[in-house]
C-alpha cells in the first residue's frame, strides 16, 4: 500500500504540464522578457504568461516599436507566450497559443516539439481528434529527445481514434525503444486484440509479462500486462493458464492485490480451495480499505467453509463483519467531512503542498476524509485534471488578492509622494522662475556677443575688445579732459600733449593686440557654449524631474480604479469556477466513497448470512460428531 501511495504521490506531484520548448536567447536585450523566462524555467507558467503578455502589449502599443528593447526578441517572445500557455494547459486559447506555436518564427525542431506537447495535451484531455489534427501538422525535423515519444503518442492517438492497424505498425517499430520498454509491447498487444488478432495480441501481452527489468515503471506495466492477460484467461474459463499468468505479478506492486484475488479464484473455480487459501490469506492481512482485501476477507472463510472447517469460517466471518462495520462508519464520516468542505480545505493547505508525501499526510489531517478509499480515484486522469484545475483556480484567487493588496500599496505610495512633493513644489517653482529669468538674460548676452564677434570678422572693432582696465583708463583720460574743457579756455599744450600720448598708448595697445584678443574672445565663446550646453541639460533635467515629481502622484486614480474593477470581475468568475470545480471534486469523491460503502454494505449482508450458515453447519457437524461418537461408544 505504501508503494502505491508513493507511486500516486509521484504521479500527482509530477509537473502538471510539459516543459516548454522556449530557450533563452544567446544575448538577452529585454529585461522583462528575461523575467518571463526566469519564471518559465521554474515552472511558474502563470507568472511567465502574465509578464510576457504585459510586455508584448506595451511593445505593440509603441509608436516606434523598432526602438524597443523587445524588438530584437519579438519573434521568440510571440512564440514563447503561446508555448507558456500550452505549458499552463491553456489549450482552449487556441486562437493565440496554437497560432503562435504552429506559425511561430522559430526553428523547425522547436516548433515540432511544441506541437507534440499540444497534441499530448489534447490526448490527455480526452480530445483524440484534436490530438490527431495537431500531430498531423508535424513536418520535417524532430528533436531526437522526443522522437520515440512522438511515435508512441501518435500510436496512442491512432488507438484512441480506432485506427488500430496503423497504431500497431508504429508500435512494432518501437519495440527496441529502451525508454518505452514494456509500454510499446503492452500497447501493441492491446491494439492487436482490438484489431481482432487475438493470438498475436496475447503473445505481446505475454512477452510484456516476462520482461526482466529494474525500472519501476517497466515493472508496473509488466504487472498490469499479466493482470490483464490473466483476467482475460479467467473470463474464458482457462483457470490454470490464468493462475499461471497472475502468479507472475509481484507481491508488492500496485496490481498485486487484484492478482492475488484472481489467483485465489482461479484455484477456487477448480475446486482447489486449500490452494486458494494461500493467496487469499496473504491478501486478507493487508490494508482493509482495499477492495480486493475486503473481498478476500469473505473469500477466506468461504474457502474454509468449502473445506468443512465451519467453526473457523464462522469466526472469520464474524471478524470480517466487525471490520466492515468499522469501515462503513469511517466511510460515512468521510462523506460527511467532504460535504462539509473539509476535503477541499485540506487539499489547498500550504503546509501540505510543501511535503512530497502530501497524499499520505492528507489522511493524517484532522477531519480529513479517508483517503485510502480515494487513492484509485485520485490516481485517475479525470480526478487529477480536475484537481489541477481546482488548485490553479485557488492559486489564481490568491494572486487576485495579492494584486488587490498591491493596488492598495500603490495608492499608499502615491499618497506619500503627493504629501512629499506638493509642499515643495511652490517654493521650487518660484526659485525656478528666478533662475529661469537669469538664464534667459545670460543667453541673450551670449547671443549678442556672438553676433558682435561675427560682425567683427568683416568689420574689425578693436574697441569692443578693450579690457575693463583699459575702459576705466579711457574714462579717466576723458575725466581729465572734461575739467579743462569746462573752464572754457584752451587746454595747455603740455597737458594736451600728455593726454594725446596717453590715449595713443591706449589705442596702440588695443589695436596691436586686436588679433590675439579676437582669437581669445572666440575661444572664450566656445567655452561659454559648453557652459550653456551644460546649463541647458540641467534645465531640461529639472523640467523632467519636475514633471516626474508631478506625474508620480497624478493621473493614477482612473487606472487603478479600472484595475480594481477588472480584479473584482475576475474574482467573481474565479469564485464561480472554483466552486463549480470544487463541487465536481466533492461529487467524484462522495460517489467513490458511496460506491465503496454500498459495496461494504453488500458484503455485510453476505457476511451475516454466511455467518449464520457457518454456525448452522458447525452446529450440525458438531451434533453429527456427537451422534457418531455415541454410536461408537454403544457399539
Amino acid at each position: 500500500m505504501m508503494r502505491f501511495l508513493i507511486l500516486l504521490t509521484i504521479l500527482l506531484l509530477a509537473s502538471p504540464s510539459l516543459a516548454a520548448s522556449t530557450t533563452a536567447p544567446e544575448e538577452l536585450k529585454d529585461l522583462y522578457f528575461g523575467e518571463a523566462l526566469y519564471h518559465a524555467f521554474q515552472g511558474e507558467w502563470f507568472d511567465a504568461v502574465a509578464r510576457l503578455d504585459t510586455e508584448l502589449e506595451q511593445h505593440h502599443g509603441l509608436d516606434e516599436p523598432e526602438l524597443d528593447s523587445l524588438f530584437r526578441h519579438i519573434g521568440q517572445a510571440e512564440f514563447a507566450v503561446g508555448d507558456f500557455e500550452l505549458a499552463y494547459r491553456m489549450h482552449h486559447r487556441a486562437g493565440r497559443a496554437i497560432k503562435a506555436v504552429i506559425e511561430g518564427n522559430v526553428e523547425e525542431p522547436v516548433r515540432n516539439e511544441a506541437i507534440f506537447r499540444l497534441a499530448r495535451i489534447y490526448f490527455q484531455k480526452d480530445q483524440p481528434l484534436n490530438a490527431l489534427h495537431a500531430v498531423e501538422r508535424i513536418r520535417g525535423s524532430v528533436p531526437a529527445t522526443i522522437r520515440d515519444d512522438l511515435s508512441f503518442l501518435r500510436a496512442q492517438i491512432f488507438m484512441a481514434n480506432g485506427r488500430f492497424a496503423e497504431a500497431a505498425d508504429i508500435l512494432r517499430e518501437l519495440q527496441d525503444a529502451k525508454s518505452l520498454e514494456g509500454f510499446t509491447s503492452y500497447n501493441l498487444g492491446i491494439a492487436l486484440l482490438r484489431e481482432g488478432k487475438e493470438d498475436e495480441g496475447r503473445r505481446f501481452l505475454d512477452r510484456t509479462g516476462l520482461i526482466d527489468s529494474d525500472s519501476p515503471a517497466t515493472l508496473a506495466i509488466k504487472d498490469k500486462s499479466n493482470l490483464v492477460l490473466g483476467n482475460k484467461l479467467l473470463e474464458e474459463d482457462n483457470f490454470e493458464g490464468g493462475k499461471g499468468v497472475l502468479d507472475r505479478v509481484r507481491l508488492s506492486g500496485p496490481f498485486s492485490n487484484r492478482a492475488l484475488l484472481g489467483s485465489g479464484w482461479a484455484d477456487a473455480f477448480r475446486g482447489k480451495f486449500d490452494r486458494a487459501l494461500v493467496p487469499w490469506s496473504i491478501l486478507a492481512e493487508r490494508e482493509v480499505t482495499d477492495a480486493a482485501v475486503q473481498e478476500a476477507m469473505l473469500a477466506v472463510p468461504y474457502a474454509y467453509g468449502k473445506l468443512g472447517v465451519h467453526s473457523k469460517a464462522a469466526r472469520m466471518y464474524g471478524s470480517a463483519l466487525e471490520a466492515f462495520g468499522t469501515e462503513v462508519d469511517k466511510l460515512g464520516a468521510s462523506i460527511r467531512s467532504i460535504r462539509e468542505g473539509k476535503f477541499l480545505r485540506a487539499l489547498v493547505r500550504e503546509e501540505l503542498k510543501q511535503d512530497s508525501n502530501w497524499v499520505v499526510r492528507l489522511r493524517e489531517l484532522p477531519e480529513a476524509p479517508e483517503t485510502y478509499y480515494l487513492l484509485e480515484l485520485m490516481a485517475s486522469h479525470d480526478f487529477q485534471e480536475s484537481l489541477k484545475n481546482y488548485l490553479d483556480l485557488e492559486q489564481l484567487h490568491r494572486k487576485l488578492d495579492v494584486w488587490e493588496e498591491d493596488l492598495n500599496a500603490f495608492e499608499e505610495i502615491i499618497e506619500k509622494r503627493r504629501a512629499y512633493y506638493q509642499p515643495l513644489l511652490p517654493e521650487t517653482d518660484r526659485e525656478f522662475r528666478r533662475l529661469d529669468s537669469q538664464m534667459r538674460l545670460r543667453l541673450e548676452q551670449r547671443d549678442r556677443i556672438e553676433q558682435r564677434l561675427q560682425a567683427m570678422l568683416t568689420a574689425p572693432r578693436p574697441d569692443y575688445l578693450a579690457t575693463a582696465e583699459e575702459r576705466i583708463f579711457r574714462e579717466r583720460i576723458a575725466g581729465m579732459e572734461q575739467p579743462l574743457a569746462a573752464v572754457g579756455g584752451e587746454i595747455p599744450g603740455e597737458a594736451e600733449a600728455r593726454i594725446r600720448r596717453l590715449r595713443g598708448v591706449l589705442d596702440w595697445n588695443i589695436h596691436t593686440d586686436y588679433d590675439r584678443r579676437l582669437t581669445e574672445a572666440w575661444k572664450n565663446l566656445r567655452e561659454l557654449n559648453h557652459v550653456i550646453d551644460r546649463l541647458n541639460r540641467q534645465y531640461t533635467a529639472f523640467v523632467r524631474t519636475r514633471q516626474a515629481a508631478t506625474q508620480s502622484y497624478q493621473g493614477y486614480s482612473q487606472s487603478i480604479g479600472r484595475q480594481r474593477i477588472r480584479i473584482e470581475e475576475a474574482r467573481e468568475n474565479v469564485t464561480v469556477l472554483k466552486a463549480r470545480q470544487g463541487h465536481m471534486l466533492e461529487v467524484m469523491a462522495v460517489n467513490e466513497l458511496t460506491i465503496r460503502r454500498d459495496r461494504l454494505a453488500e458484503f455485510q449482508i453476505k457476511a451475516r448470512f454466511a455467518l449464520a450458515d457457518s454456525y448452522d453447519r458447525a452446529a450440525r457437524a458438531q451434533g453429527e460428531n456427537r451422534v457418531e461418537g455415541a454410536e461408537g461408544v454403544e457399539q
